[in-house]
């Protein structure tokens, strides 16, 4: 990532975090910029975590079978786009 594409933030947490999180990653052999790093890491976690959350809770409603069966369809769909069939393959 190029560094005019970051942007800075001021974060605030306890002492106590920030302890744990520094002995953290000084255990892991971290250093000082690879707080940011984690930071980042964390939050994309986060964000995919809730969009997963979000995902289970508005499919809760649908059958076990009749879901696999649109992720079997939209899989297929993109497979077949992504690596069309030869013209001249057997079917």
């Amino acid at each position: 990532m190029a560094i005019e594409d970051n942007t800075k933030l001021t974060v605030t947490v306890s002492r106590e975090t920030d302890m744990a999180l520094r002995a953290y990653l000084g255990a892991q052999g971290m250093r000082k910029g690879d707080l940011s790093k984690f930071i980042e890491e964390a939050i994309r976690w986060r964000m995919f975590d809730r969009n997963v959350q979000t995902v289970k809770e508005r499919s809760a409603h649908i059958a076990p079978d009749a879901l696999q069966a649109v992720i079997d369809e939209a899989c297929a769909s993109v497979r077949g786009e992504m690596w069309p069939a030869p013209a001249n393959a057997l079917k």
